[in-house]
């Protein structure tokens, strides 16, 4: 009984920890929204959050982008998202000075989308 009580303890904790590093999203800057329009350079279609690449001041930054069931709820499915395609985003960038973005809202042919 004793030892099933610390393997659930330990699941638990391996819970807690992947959660929190999932939606840790006090690493970003709520207070400098940053809006960028660049052709995309690269772009990760997958769960949990889509991701695209895009160059901006002299380097590549990774932009988190929402799950791909809200984004596809919204009108964005994976083909309007090919590498070359010029979008804009919107979005706060990490305090830690690592070039990545999370997304807010990115527009697409003139079509705005709410990521969160």
């Amino acid at each position: 009984m004793r030892i099933r009580s610390w393997l659930l303890g330990i699941s638990v904790s391996f819970v807690a920890v992947g959660a929190w590093a999932h939606h840790g999203w006090s690493s970003y800057d709520a207070g400098k929204l940053v809006k960028i329009e660049a052709p995309l350079a690269d772009v990760r279609y997958r769960n949990p959050h889509a991701e695209v690449g895009v160059d901006y001041q002299g380097a590549r930054w990774n932009v988190i982008l929402a799950p791909i069931s809200r984004m596809e709820s919204r009108g964005l499915p994976a083909s309007a998202l090919p590498a070359g395609k010029v979008v804009t985003i919107e979005g706060y960038p990490r305090t830690d000075g690592v070039h990545e973005l999370r997304a807010e809202r990115i527009t697409v042919d003139g079509k705005t989308v709410e990521l969160r």
